[in-house]
């Protein structure tokens, strides 16, 4: 089992959605990054580099962006966003990975 952690930035992040919202990104990352985080999925993907994360999680329209120390058998979570289309929004503001 990996340990999971939200970053300050991600937790605000998180605080900007309905709690309806932070509710179901908050299930997804327990059901899907607290055993085998870098298993790629049809959910979870492996990031070319980029100044956000190494791996995201796809939630829906949700996107948790997130990083694995697997020697400590941790899970940082760096940033929560949500996607329009192709076009990515964290806290209402459009961000280009």
């Amino acid at each position: 089992m990996y340990e999971v952690l939200l970053t300050e930035k991600a937790s605000a992040d998180l605080a900007w959605f309905r709690v309806s919202e932070q509710r179901l990104i908050l299930d997804g990352i327990i059901e899907n990054l607290t055993t085998q985080p870098t298993l790629p999925t049809r959910n979870r993907k492996l990031l070319r580099p980029n100044p956000i994360a190494s791996w995201a999680l796809r939630l829906g329209e949700y996107r948790v962006f997130y990083d694995v120390a697997a020697e400590d058998a941790l899970v940082t979570v760096l940033a929560i966003g949500h996607k329009d289309h192709n076009d990515l929004y964290v806290q209402g503001e459009r961000v280009v990975i």
